[in-house]
């Protein structure tokens, strides 16, 4: 694609990212209690992809990263060797068999819109993750998507905590298309430790 191509393309996600948090404010208005989704990993899980919360377009379609301009699918395409285009639940299902699981770190919060800074502060209750990581045996990294999830592990998840981890608990640049100034090549670079062990026995 060349660079016009590309640029334009990048200039509609993020005018339908502004559309879409804008829309999302309205649709829950007056009901913005936010319940996550359930954990998807499997126990031999090598990595595991904690979010924040998922965002309105997630919980309505009750998918992980179902944003059309969220990076996250295609990524894990350049990861781990999924294929993006398959049926929902088949990539999932291939995400785990390749080792990766998805959680988020909020199971519960109070939240106008899908921006993480609208997350109304002490309303927030954390998934019960410190207990499902004593159950990973395999595990080698911890990716949190975005500093607003790395934050929240740090505040929520690190106390609860019976001993330190024994596997790195990274910060990675949010594949959101709020975060759209990072193109895909920069995500992958930024991502690699996710590949590099995956690859490692």
């Amino acid at each position: 694609m060349c660079s016009a191509k590309r640029g334009k393309c990048l200039l509609r996600c993020r005018v339908a990212s502004m559309k879409d948090v804008h829309a999302d404010r309205q649709d829950v208005t007056g009901n913005d209690i936010c319940i996550g989704l359930p954990a998807q990993l499997g126990a031999q899980a090598r990595v595991l992809v904690l979010g924040s919360m998922p965002g309105v377009a997630s919980l309505r379609e009750a998918r992980y990263y179902a944003h059309p301009c969220n990076r996250f699918w295609p990524l894990m395409s350049l990861l781990a060797g999924i294929d993006a285009g398959l049926p929902y639940a088949a990539r999932v299902a291939a995400l785990n068999d390749a080792g990766i699981g998805l959680w988020d770190v909020i199971g519960r919060c109070r939240r106008r819109g899908s921006l993480d800074a609208d997350i109304v502060r002490g309303s927030e209750v954390p998934n019960p993750i410190a207990a499902v990581l004593a159950t990973l045996p395999a595990l080698q990294l911890v990716a949190c998507n975005g500093a607003a999830a790395h934050r929240a592990f740090q505040r929520f998840i690190v106390p609860g905590l019976q001993r330190p981890l024994e596997v790195p608990v990274l910060a990675l640049p949010s594949t959101s298309p709020a975060n759209a100034a990072a193109s895909l090549p920069a995500l992958q670079h930024a991502w690699r430790a996710v590949g590099e062990s995956l690859a490692r026995l």
